[in-house]
């Protein structure tokens, strides 16, 4: 999955929480977000206010956590081990890991792999 198709794959499933997300397709659309938020981030220092960078964040929080969700399905988990992302630094770090292993390889509860 290229960079164009992982993003469009994102937005076409803004919030769907079901099914499963490639390595590729998490780490294109975090790519996005960042250089996205730079973006605005400039255009917010040019104007004076902070408009575009909270309107970027609204915008994308909702594909963001999906995709997550449905990057640990791939690796055989819930999408509730997202919440480990709350305990300061050891949760981060794990969430970290998990999201860099490669995904099941054979269909499991969430179904099968991604083409």
């Amino acid at each position: 999955m290229n960079f164009s198709q992982a993003v469009s794959n994102c937005f076409s499933n803004y919030a769907t929480f079901s099914g499963r997300a490639r390595r590729s397709e998490l780490w294109y659309f975090i790519l996005f977000l960042i250089l996205l938020q730079i973006v605005a981030a400039v255009i917010d220092y040019a104007i004076g206010i902070k408009v575009f960078e909270y309107a970027v964040s609204l915008a994308t929080f909702l594909p963001a956590i999906a995709v997550e969700v449905r990057r640990l399905h791939d690796i055989g988990r819930s999408g509730w081990w997202l919440f480990l992302s709350l305990i300061p630094l050891v949760g981060a770090i794990i969430l970290l890991v998990w999201l860099c292993r490669r995904g099941d390889a054979a269909t499991n509860p969430y179904g099968p792999p991604p083409i």
